[in-house]
This record gives structure tokens, C-alpha cells and sequence, in this order.
């Protein structure tokens, strides 16, 4: 039996990677083709009608008559179907909601239908047979499995199955996979983060597991249990055949020494970038960045950062972009969302393949004196620094500090949750303003004119950032804390629980 499935997991992942390659080369065909496919099959809907989608034939009328969107303007569409219409942003009605966290509107309901369902399995199982394919790890899914999610327990919101993306991902997962899953579905609905870690280190500490996934704090935590329930010293002592860690939803960078040293020996790694607007990207190989799913019923387009506070933007399509400039990105998809702007920032390391990198939030920013420092700015600072010094960050976000005493200048306050007592705070902060300097000219002149002082690292005790995560009723799962937040409001929140 064990024989059948490694033939078949070699057949499979050879398939895959095949299609894989073919895909990367026809992105551009492959965007147009789904643009036009898109466009007719939502002619009949509310959208499409509302929007003259008769009249739309290619990119130029599409920009003309739908305008980009944010989850507040697409609201009144979302509460239609909540209200039981059918046919509003694609045929029908969606399958599921995804729930997430929304700023003035409160919780989102993002649109997973019956069509777009699928891209979001097929993606992820793309992505690891690609990389078992490569690596010839064919007995890869001859042990356990785990991903680290949020409870697969749906409500419903105007009769449609509703959740979180990973919990409703847990009602998807392929047969052949199913088997080797853990952890057990009883113990996947538990609700309190902590309360469930505990349980999922009994159901998993004597298990073969092979392959972990989930958003580099959380699998952080679980490791940290794991590793005090057993009395070993490394995750790979425990588990002597994993073999694969995929991750995402946060740079991993700041998390790399830490969870490194905690597994031991040689673990693979492999990136994805998962949305609940879509499978958007995943590590295709060993350079840099993500190749873009250009080819799952999703359309992309991309604003530059320096035109997105226009009133008329620029929206490019995968054609236009170039190299090493941020981007908005924006997604019309068979879920029904139409040039919805999901606010992540995007940059391209590559253009044949197209492969990103996450450059941070659209919404997360700091320019409290008008300096526009981005997520990816003050993570690539942390980046050199831990490298420099050796360093094992647990969590760190960065806020401006305005009111200062007299005589003072304004400054950007990093909070660092650390347990390294060597650390040199005064060179570990001149080593990152140093380094926010050369990464953004307007931070560089700033600090130049003397309108900012220096950065100034507060460290922070063990698990700061659990408790403030705890407090606000988001540990575990898909949640995390922004690097950066352009007013004090989450610093102040942190650092009350101090």
C-alpha cells in the first residue's frame, strides 16, 4: 500500500511541476484569457449589469466602467447576498464566506464560491508537490501532516457556510491527504488558542510527523510547548523525519533564527502566500520570491504605491510592471470580487518567471513627518541587524513617537520582544536607523534636517505580544501583528500589558 501511494505521489508531483513551468511562461496569455472568460461569465449578474459589462471588451473599458474597490465599497453588494439574492457578483450564490478582520466595516465576508473554491486547494498542493517533485521527496506524505489553522466550526451568514479561510480550508483537504492529517478534528474545534496547543502537542508529541505548516508565531508557540512537554532539546528529536516547514501570512525572516534553532537539523522550507481573496503566490523553487498564480481564475492588476493615493489611479496589468517598484495589488476573480483592492503591497523580483516578494500593507505605514516607511523596509532592517548580531527576535513593531519632552525630537520607537541577554541596545539601534536610512531617502532626509532623532528600541519581556494577541481575542490561527502602525494605539495597547 505504502508502495502505491509513493508511485502515485511521483506520478502526481511530476505532473504538477510539468504544468507548473508551463503556466510561469504563459502568464501574460493566461491573464488575458481569464480577464475575458471572467467578464462573460458574470454578464448576467447584478455586477455585470450595474456595470455594463456588455460594453466591456478589454482592459481600457474594464478600468472606464469598474472602478477599484475596498471591502466598504463592495458592502452593499455582500449584503445583498446576505439578504438571500442570488446571481449579485457571480452566478449563483458563494459557497462560503471568509471572515476576517475589517477596520471601519468590522468583520469582512469575502466571497468563496463553488468555481474559486478549488484554486485554493489545488494551489496549495501545487506548491508542495512542486517541491517534493524537486527534492524527490516522494515519502513525504508517508507520515503525518499538520496545519496549524483556525477551527474548521462554521456558522452561516444569510444561509451561507461561514468561517475562517483555514477553517473552511479543513473541510476541502483532498482524500488522499485526509488520512494523514492531524490534528484530530475534535481538537481542531476547540476554540481557545492555548487550550487547543495543549491538546494538539499530546495528539502529535509520539506521532511521524513530516510536515508542518502555519504562520511562523503560532508554529513559534507550538514548538516552545512541544519541546517543554517532551524534555527534548530540538523539534527533529522529537520528530526524526519531518522534513518540511510551510509557512505564511508573515515575513519569516525575523522568525528564521529562532524557529531554526528550535528544530534542528536540516528542514526545508517553503513559502506560500495564501489569501482569503485568493491563493496568490507560492515558492515555485530556490530564488527569490513567489511566482504569481497567474492561472486560477483570478485577474490581476497592480497600482504603483506613488499613484495609489491618486483620484485617478494607474492600474497596470502583468504586462506593464516592472522590477523593484511597489504595487497595490488588485483582484477581480471568479469569487466575485472585481478590481478589489485586497491591500497587500507587491514587488517584483522577476519578470521571467513573475516572481514576488510581500513588500508590507497598504495601511501599514508610518509618515507621521512624511517619511512613508513600509513593512518591507523595516523588516529588511531587521533582517541585516539579527544577521549582524547573531540575534533571535521573538515579535517586534515599530510606531512614531511624537510627543517627546522639550528639547527632544519626535523618533520611531521599535518595540522588540526578545530573550537575548547580550543584546547591545545602543549599537542594535544604530545599526537599524543606519539601515532604515539607506533603505528610504525621505526617512535619510528626516534624520538629515534634524526633524528625527534616532530610533529607540524598548525591549519587551517573554510573550508581550502573546498577551496583547490574547487580550484582544486574536491568538493563534491566521492572525498577526502589523510591523508597523502609523499612530500609538497598538504600542500603548502592548505596552499597558507590560
Amino acid at each position: 500500500m505504502l508502495e502505491l501511494k509513493i508511485a502515485f505521489i511521483r506520478q502526481l508531483s511530476a505532473k504538477v511541476n510539468k504544468r507548473t513551468l508551463a503556466d510561469s511562461q504563459n502568464a501574460v496569455q493566461d491573464q488575458q484569457k481569464i480577464f475575458k472568460k471572467l467578464i462573460k461569465s458574470a454578464k448576467n449578474t447584478q455586477f455585470g449589469h450595474d456595470h455594463q459589462f456588455d460594453n466591456i471588451l478589454n482592459h481600457a473599458d474594464f478600468q472606464k466602467y469598474v472602478p477599484v474597490r475596498d471591502y466598504e465599497a463592495l458592502k452593499q453588494y455582500i449584503d445583498q447576498i446576505i439578504n438571500g439574492k442570488r446571481h449579485v457578483l457571480w452566478k449563483g450564490k458563494p459557497k462560503y464566506f471568509a471572515k476576517t478582520s475589517g477596520t471601519t466595516s468590522g468583520v469582512k465576508y469575502i466571497p468563496i464560491t463553488k468555481k474559486s473554491m478549488p484554486s485554493h486547494i489545488n494551489t496549495a498542493t501545487r506548491a508542495t508537490l512542486n517541491y517534493v517533485f524537486r527534492n524527490r521527496r516522494f515519502d513525504l506524505f508517508s507520515g503525518k501532516i499538520i496545519f496549524l489553522s483556525g477551527s474548521p466550526v462554521l456558522d452561516k451568514k444569510g444561509g451561507i457556510l461561514t468561517g475562517r479561510l483555514s477553517g473552511i480550508v479543513n473541510h476541502e483537504v483532498p482524500s488522499w491527504l485526509r488520512s494523514n492529517q492531524l490534528p484530530s478534528y475534535e481538537t481542531n474545534c476547540i476554540e481557545d488558542w492555548e487550550t487547543k496547543l495543549d491538546k494538539i502537542v499530546e495528539e502529535t508529541k509520539n506521532e511521524d510527523l513530516r510536515v508542518i505548516s502555519g504562520i511562523p508565531p503560532w508554529v513559534q508557540m507550538y514548538f516552545e510547548r512541544l519541546l517543554a512537554a517532551t524534555g527534548k532539546k530540538t523539534i527533529k528529536e522529537i520528530f526524526p523525519n519531518f522534513q518540511l516547514f510551510i509557512h505564511g501570512g508573515v515575513n519569516y525572516e525575523p522568525y528564521r533564527k529562532s524557529l531554526e534553532s528550535m528544530m534542528g537539523g536540516n528542514v526545508d522550507t517553503l513559502e506560500t502566500f495564501p489569501a482569503s481573496e485568493g491563493f496568490i503566490a507560492y515558492q515555485s523553487d530556490e530564488s527569490e520570491g513567489l511566482l504569481l498564480n497567474t492561472n486560477a481564475g483570478m485577474f490581476f492588476e497592480f497600482i504603483p504605491l506613488s499613484d495609489y493615493h491618486n483620484a485617478v489611479k494607474k492600474r497596470l496589468t502583468l504586462a506593464e510592471v516592472q522590477l523593484n517598484v511597489d504595487y497595490a495589488l488588485v483582484i477581480t476573480s471568479d469569487a466575485g470580487l472585481w478590481a478589489y483592492d485586497i491591500g497587500d503591497l507587491v514587488r517584483f523580483v522577476s519578470l521571467d518567471p513573475f516572481k514576488i516578494v510581500v513588500s508590507g500593507r497598504v495601511k501599514h505605514f508610518i509618515s507621521a513627518f512624511g517619511e512613508h516607511v513600509i513593512g518591507s523596509e523595516v523588516e529588511q532592517a531587521m533582517q541585516i541587524a539579527t544577521k549582524k548580531y547573531n540575534l533571535s527576535i521573538t515579535e517586534f513593531t515599530v510606531a512614531p513617537m511624537i510627543e517627546v519632552g522639550d528639547g527632544q525630537l519626535p523618533y520611531h520607537q521599535w518595540l522588540v520582544e526578545t530573550d537575548d541577554a547580550d543584546l547591545d541596545i545602543n549599537e542594535l539601534e544604530e545599526t537599524l536607523d543606519h539601515q532604515l536610512r539607506k533603505l528610504n531617502i525621505y526617512y535619510d532626509d528626516l534624520r538629515s534636517g534634524n526633524i528625527l532623532s534616532r530610533l529607540k528600541i524598548t525591549i519587551l519581556p517573554k510573550d508581550s505580544f502573546v498577551n496583547y494577541m490574547k487580550s484582544i481575542g486574536k491568538l493563534g490561527g491566521q492572525n498577526k501583528v502589523p510591523r508597523l502602525s502609523n499612530n500609538r494605539e497598538l504600542a500603548e495597547a502592548v505596552l499597558s500589558l507590560v
